[in-house]
């Protein structure tokens, strides 16, 4: 599948903001020869929001926040990859191809969303109302060309030979954490029928560091799915690996399966608004893998 064109978050579309405004926003830390970026800002207002769901052909969610972003550069080689809210909807399905979702409760949601013919109740939007974005960042090659892989495909890395995964066991030890934070992209209720929420966690460690961006969509009675896309920097080595995980079931069975954990009623409840309670529960449907050395060529 190829990806959507890039998009560049650095200049869309807050770029139209005071420079003071940007400036309390941003937060930058340099770990050389990496640089890592995050800005939060509020809710869009009216306008902007109208003009990116001109540019991305859907509605937005009612939570969009169209200025956020979190970015990963490697300033010697010209490589980055950037997180946005933008960038993450503009891979939502908008032709509804890849199957619509009816929500448990059609009956009462059929006056406004759904048409009935012959008993049989059809979701009518011509896209994924669920905004279950496959986003793995929007990347930008080296100057040489050097990068991660051509595109977000199905299962396996681009690079040459086996990727080496991301190592958990570094990941695991008690090192000081230089720079972290934690930026939401959009989220929606699904008018009362679940979330869809992406955000992006990113710490910074003073020999590597870590981002997870993840998507939790939860739509009630129907289905449960989380897709992270973490990005993995060896500051020494200068290397990059991304790692694309989905993972999906029914709703009906995680909640069962919360349940058989011992969890009372109270508890699942809570669980199933937690990705972190549920993720592990869920069967892996897709994983890539890549990397990238950045380091300059001898």
């Amino acid at each position: 599948m190829d990806p959507p064109p890039a998009i560049n978050p650095l200049t869309t579309p807050a770029a139209a903001l005071p420079p003071s405004t940007l400036a309390l926003a941003t937060r930058t830390h340099s770990q050389p020869p990496f640089q890592i970026t995050s800005r939060k800002l509020p809710i869009l207002k009216s306008g902007p929001i109208d003009a990116m769901s001109a540019r991305l052909g859907i509605p937005v969610p009612e939570m969009i926040f169209g200025d956020n972003l979190v970015s990963v550069a490697h300033p010697p080689s010209g490589w980055s990859v950037s997180f946005s809210a933008e960038g993450a909807l503009d891979t939502v399905d908008k032709t509804g191809e890849a199957g619509m979702l009816r929500v448990a409760y059609a009956r009462e949601w059929s006056s406004s969303r759904e048409r009935t013919s012959a008993g049989i109740s059809e979701v009518v939007r011509p896209f994924d109302w669920s905004y279950s974005a496959a986003y793995w960042g929007d990347e930008v090659k080296a100057g040489d060309g050097r990068g991660l892989g051509e595109g977000q495909g199905n299962g396996e890395g681009e690079g040459e030979g086996e990727e080496e995964g991301i190592p958990l066991e570094l990941l695991k030890r008690r090192d000081p954490i230089l720079f972290a934070d934690e930026v939401v992209l959009y989220e929606s209720e699904l008018d009362d029928n679940g979330i869809s929420v992406m955000s992006v966690k990113v710490r910074v460690m003073e020999q590597r560091m870590l981002l997870l961006c993840r998507l939790f969509m939860r739509l009630d009675g129907v289905v449960v799915r989380v897709r992270d896309t973490r990005v993995y920097v060896d500051f020494a080595k200068e290397v990059v690996i991304r790692e694309y995980t989905a993972r999906e079931d029914k709703f009906d069975n995680v909640k069962r399966n919360l349940y058989m954990s011992g969890m009372m009623p109270d508890a699942v409840t809570i669980a199933l608004r937690d990705s972190n309670q549920v993720a592990n529960l869920l069967p892996v449907v897709e994983h890539s893998l890549e990397s990238a050395c950045l380091a300059g060529k001898s």
